[in-house]
């Protein structure tokens, strides 16, 4: 099924991507598996590595990137471009501090020797909004690559360029295959991503309806589950 992004001021169809079929998302899936023990055994140093050379991609295609979010969803070129390079210096400041977040943490008990450890969980699922399409994907990504996992991303449905432009930049920026990759599917297609073995955790940032959701079918599987869940509260001027 071919999408269509539709500019309302101009009526022009300015972006054209396919849904995925069942089989495309089973590739994806495994070579996300496939693809987590490999990336999980490299060494931070070489994360990092990575992850500073996507920091520089971000730099050098924040132009593209800024009119990618312009005119799918609207935001103001200065922005925008602020947007990217904040993602620039998350991808940075997780380069150079996962280290001290990941390392073993000794704590005090009755017993002989008492740690805490932090091991990579595996393929992280993320489910993510339009109004910040390059920095809401980024501030789970950089942490999630440092930690030795890989993912999955279903952005809105109204940035598939944004998200297109994401994975080209990580890949450019040296990723390896199957570290990270763009699922354009429907809500019930992510719903069985969700359901499958192969991912490990979720993370959203949506309205309270779409948490309820996938909180519900992280938990009958018992899979960890990070959101952001919006709100309707007041702002009352007297």
């Amino acid at each position: 099924m071919t999408v269509e992004i539709v500019n309302p001021a101009t009526g022009q169809v300015t972006y054209r991507h396919e849904l995925l079929g069942a089989a495309d998302i089973e590739q994806r899936l495994q070579a996300a598996a496939e693809a987590f023990p490999v990336w999980a055994e490299r060494s931070l140093q070489d994360r990092g590595a990575i992850l500073k050379s996507i920091a520089a991609q971000l730099r050098a295609r924040r132009d593209d990137l800024q009119q990618a979010m312009t005119g799918e969803m609207g935001k103001l070129k200065a922005e925008a471009l602020a947007e990217v390079d904040k993602c620039a210096a998350a991808c940075e400041f997780y380069a150079d501090h996962a280290a001290d977040y990941l390392k073993p943490q000794i704590i005090d008990t009755e017993a002989q020797r008492s740690y805490v450890r932090y091991e990579p969980i595996g393929c992280v699922f993320a489910v993510m909004p339009w109004n910040f399409p390059i920095w809401q994907v980024f501030r789970f990504l950089a942490p999630a690559f440092m930690a030795g996992n890989v993912a999955l991303l279903k952005h809105a449905s109204n940035v598939p360029q944004c998200a297109d432009l994401i994975l080209a930049v990580c890949r450019d920026g040296g990723l390896p295959a199957g570290v990270f990759d763009v699922l354009h599917i429907d809500n019930d297609q992510a719903a069985e991503v969700l359901r499958d073995a192969r991912v490990k955790a979720v993370t959203l940032t949506g309205s309270e309806r779409a948490g309820r959701s996938i909180a519900s079918n992280a938990g009958s599987q018992l899979k960890k589950s990070v959101m952001e869940l919006g709100g309707s509260d007041a702002f009352v001027v007297l």
